[in-house]
């Protein structure tokens, strides 16, 4: 009986501590959720107002009342969350991005369960606590995003079980403990954009499985620790913007999963080792801005998987080594700024994937190849600031996908090639100044719409600017001076805004912006009269006898053409079916909706981008094709939510639902469309409008800056319910993950922010701005870029300048 009796006390006393424990947790959640009254959490929480274990983000363990973890993330939180602390049983706190202010509550200190606490993206000041010490379970640990200020407490060193520590975007201060390199357990240690100064602890690696370190942005000073590669798990590594100094370890070359190496904008010195050449799997290197030296070693060849190579602003010389070329990888190869001399490798100008080539700023001292645009995906081609000589091959007009040309200030010869007018995708720049090229300035440049920055001063040019540069609507900046031009400038909205500086120094040039009166032409243009006169008996009949000669030609040249069109017709078919017999070898496809797996034909889907005819759109990073199932589903490779995807050679389809109602800008803008049964009302364009803006805060809120706003990329379901296109590919190409530099890429015409041009990033506020002209197409029915607004206006300064025409237009009346 006595036995019993104490199995019986054991038991009530349990029971009691459940019931305690149940009754903090329930006032706890109800304290909270008074306080968060008008968050959207609460909201949503009302309807099972008295079950808190079944709230938005509870999880409560089995068979209990016990709050076990907690997930108030993306709620737009404010106020107070002290009581959360009463949750004594709590292993997983979030309030990551909300708008939480204030310190943090130290009593969250006393939840001793803890082993997942993030914080992030809120707006909590003052220090870290030092009550966080009673956190010992704690295996991750994330504060950054925040206004933390003051030094890492020293009081933290018994957490001892830390595998993530992410302290990121604060205003730390002081030295990085040295208790962080005793944590043994340590994968990700992240502190960037801080203040911190000092070393970085000598040991920091030697005891851990260290796999991602991110200080970038501090003052840090001192050499890079070999202990940081000592067990070789380093997968990012992440040192640029500090003040660190000495050689780049050999050491890093034990690491071979390293994919991301950025060690720019530091004082480092020495060569780069050639035990880089053992990271395979390596994809990123950045060491611009530092005091390198030497030659650049040829083991970066051996790293297969390399996209981009950054060592501007080195002291590196010799030449660039040819073997670079076997890196078929390669997206950016970035060399200004050092004292690299010789030939370009015409290896260089072969991978498949380069889109960037900036070789500025050396001594290289060759001809420009012949090979020049071997590479197909070639954006951007900086060659400025060199001894290049010879003339500018005329195969550049094969780099059809340039977006800037830049070949300032080297020793070029001869004449411009009219081929750059091939290049209709040239829009950030076309840079020839400083030069000694000659002859005429080619008409047919003006064929080139989208260039916002044309500079060809300090050459030997000589005639006439042009009228026909006149279709060059985009142009920002322009610079002709200093060369041998005559005659008047044209009368062209650019050139008469540009400032005298960019006419100056040509001795026979007048008109404005020069404030030179051109000479009147009234004289010379009497005596040209009779000798016109003269001339017109002669030419009466040599004309009579050209009409008949003429007229034979004429019919002996349609008939040739006729005959000529039969057979090119003949021809086109057989090469239709050549092509559609030769189909590509599929390398991977996958669909990810399970119901829609027996739905799709990938070989169907391949076959419809063969043929012109299934094009919908193009828009800057994509074409979208339309592609009928067998099963009579339709799907085609546009950028929404994808159900599957296609890898063939060297092309990437993403399969998505087929959307009837297409584009905004076919909505808007297309003739058959809008003109008939698809005409938007008011009420259906305001809630296309809208629904663009909560996609767009959408991305930006998650931190995706979109790289094409534009009404080509924005789709319409059956409904009319607006989705935006080319997500994946802003995502793939966002530089804040570390996928590639944002100054890669840019938007449609008339969509682009102005200070793209100079500035080359691509921001959020830019997306606004492209949205903004997104708005004005929708309330104006009219194209951002049309020849009606007038030279050099776009549809946001013709919308600007309205009230000057109505005022005008007023006038007009009234004088009427």
């Amino acid at each position: 009986m006595a036995f019993l009796c104490k199995v019986l006390f054991v038991v009530a006393v349990l029971y009691s501590v459940g019931v305690v424990g149940h009754e903090d947790d329930r006032s706890a959640m109800f304290a909270l959720k008074r306080e968060l009254v008008l968050s959207s959490w609460a909201a949503s929480s009302a309807a099972n107002d008295s079950n808190y274990c079944s709230w938005a983000g509870v999880l409560c363990t089995p068979n209990t009342s016990l709050v076990e973890s907690l997930d108030l993330s993306h709620h737009q939180l404010g106020g107070n969350v002290t009581s959360i602390s009463m949750l004594k049983g709590l292993k997983m706190l979030d309030l990551s991005y909300n708008n939480l202010q204030g310190p943090i509550p130290p009593s969250f200190g006393n939840l001793t369960q803890l082993q997942v606490l993030d914080l992030s993206f809120n707006k909590f000041s003052s220090s870290i606590p030092p009550a966080f010490a009673a956190l010992t379970k704690l295996t991750s640990l994330n504060l950054s995003s925040n206004s933390l200020s003051d030094r890492i407490p020293d009081e933290l060193h018994t957490l001892k079980e830390l595998e993530y520590l992410q302290l990121s975007g604060n205003n730390l201060v002081g030295s990085i403990p040295s208790w962080v390199a005793k944590l043994t357990n340590l994968k990700v240690f992240t502190a960037y954009e801080n203040g911190l100064s000092g070393r970085i602890p000598e040991n920091l690696g030697s005891f851990s499985q260290l796999e991602v370190l991110n200080l970038h942005s501090n003052q840090l000073e001192g050499s890079i620790p070999d202990s940081i590669f000592h067990f070789g798990k380093l997968e990012i590594l992440v040192l640029t913007l500090n003040k660190l100094n000495g050689n780049v370890p050999a050491a890093v070359g034990n690491c071979i999963g390293l994919s991301s190496l950025r060690l720019g904008n530091n004082r480092l010195i020495g060569n780069v080792p050639s035990s880089i050449g053992n990271i395979s799997s390596l994809t990123y290197f950045e060491a611009d801005y530092n005091h390198l030296s030497g030659e650049i070693v040829k083991d970066f060849a051996r790293c297969a998987n390399l996209t981009l190579l950054n060592l501007a602003f080195n002291g590196f010389t010799g030449v660039i080594p040819a073997e670079l070329g076997e890196l078929m990888n390669l997206q950016e190869l970035i060399l200004c700024g050092n004292s690299l001399y010789g030939d370009i490798p015409t290896s260089l100008l072969k991978s498949k994937n380069l889109s960037k080539l900036d070789l500025s700023n050396n001594r290289l001292n060759g001809t420009i190849p012949k090979e020049v645009c071997g590479a197909p995906r070639l954006q951007f081609l900086i060659l400025g600031q060199n001894s290049l000589r010879g003339e500018i091959p005329h195969e550049i007009g094969n780099c059809v996908k340039l977006l800037e040309l830049q070949m300032g200030s080297n020793y070029l010869t001869g004449t411009i090639p009219s081929e750059i007018s091939q290049i209709k995708n040239l829009q950030v720049a076309l840079n020839l100044s400083f030069n000694h090229l000659r002859g005429p300035f080619p008409v047919e440049l003006g064929k080139l719409d989208k260039l916002v920055s044309l500079d060809v001063s300090n050459n030997q040019l000589s005639g006439n600017i042009p009228s026909g540069l006149r279709g060059m609507m985009s142009l920002i900046e322009v610079n002709f001076s200093h060369n041998l031009f005559t005659g008047q400038v044209p009368i062209f909205s650019p050139f008469q805004k540009s400032p005298t500086s960019s006419f100056v120094g040509n001795k026979e040039l007048c008109g404005e912006p020069l404030r030179v009166a051109c000479a009147n032409s009234l004289a010379s243009n009497r005596g040209a009269y009779h000798h016109k006169v003269s001339y017109r008996i002669i030419l009466a009949v040599i004309g009579s006898g050209l009409t008949v000669f003429i007229v034979v030609t004429v019919v002996v040249v349609l008939f040739m053409m006729r005959e000529r069109q039969e057979k090119a017709a003949e021809a086109k078919d057989v090469i239709e079916e050549e092509k559609n017999a030769l189909q590509p070898v599929i390398i991977a496809s996958n669909v990810f909706v399970e119901n829609l797996r027996q739905e799709i034909d990938f070989e169907v889907a391949v076959k419809a981008t063969m043929k012109d005819a299934n094009k919908l759109t193009t828009g800057t990073f994509s074409t979208i094709y339309k592609a009928v199932m067998p099963s009579g589903l339709a799907s085609h490779d546009c950028l929404l939510s994808p159900i599957g995807f296609v890898i063939y050679e060297d092309v990437a389809l993403l399969l998505h639902h087929y959307f009837p109602n297409g584009t905004l800008a076919q909505l808007i803008h297309d003739s058959v469309i809008s003109k008939a049964e698809y005409e938007p009302d008011w009420p259906r364009r305001y809630s296309i409008a809208v629904g663009v803006a909560e996609g767009l805060s959408f991305l930006h809120h998650v931190a995706i800056v979109h790289l094409d706003i534009s009404t080509v990329n924005i789709f319409l379901d059956s409904a009319f319910k607006p989705l935006i296109g080319e997500i994946e590919i802003s995502k793939l190409l966002d530089p804040s993950k570390g996928t590639a530099s944002i100054s890669a890429v840019a938007g449609s015409f008339g969509y682009i922010p102005p200070e793209y041009a100079y500035t080359m990033q691509v921001t959020a506020p830019g997306n606004v701005y492209s949205y903004g002209v997104v708005l004005l197409e929708i309330l104006t029915s009219r194209l951002p870029v049309e020849e009606a607004f007038g030279e050099g206006i776009d549809l946001v300064k013709w919308v600007h300048c309205a009230p000057t025409r109505e005022k005008d237009r007023s006038k007009y009346l009234m004088r009427g």
